[in-house]
């Protein structure tokens, strides 16, 4: 029997040894389990960062861009406005220029000064037209009564142009 009792112990022995090597095989394994997904968690939490980033990036590049064509807005009405400005006065005084060649009866005075107007008509119809596309209806409701003022006067000057010369 003393046989079967070192058999017995040699079995025991044994299945403590393998229970040994075990619980270390599956410590490690569990440890690198725990460190696989320790690290998975860290990976997607840099991610999430990263992605939240990238989203805060665009968000600030859409605002810069939005201030951006706000600005240029601005600054193609601020030019549409010089320019109607400007276009009307030079009409407004290209008209005046007619005028006073009329009066004083110079021929070559009259058809310059009539070139004249009829170029800087044109160019504050052009610029007009272009305001239309740019300005606001509130301002471009301004602009039609100067409009309707200055196309009133230029009717005006150009039925009073015969005669005024026809009348010297």
């Amino acid at each position: 029997m003393e046989k079967a009792g070192f058999v017995g112990s040699d079995w025991a022995g044994l299945a403590v040894a393998v229970v040994g090597v075990v619980g270390t095989l599956g410590a490690a394994l569990l440890t690198q389990n725990r460190a696989d997904r320790i690290k998975r968690l860290e990976l997607q939490a840099t991610a999430e960062q990263h992605s939240e980033e990238r989203r805060h990036a665009e968000t600030l590049l859409r605002a810069e861009q939005a201030q951006a064509r706000h600005r240029e807005g601005l600054e193609l009405r601020r030019r549409c406005y010089i320019d109607l400005n400007t276009a009307s006065r030079h009409f407004l005084t290209a008209m005046t220029n007619y005028l006073h060649a009329l009066r004083h009866a110079d021929d070559g005075d009259i058809d310059a000064s009539l070139a004249h107007l009829e170029t800087s008509r044109f160019s504050y119809r052009d610029t007009y037209a272009e305001a239309q596309m740019i300005a606001p209806h509130s301002v471009l409701r301004t602009a039609g009564i100067a409009k309707t003022q200055l196309n009133n006067a230029y009717g005006k000057i150009k039925r009073l142009g015969p005669s005024l010369v026809g009348g010297l």
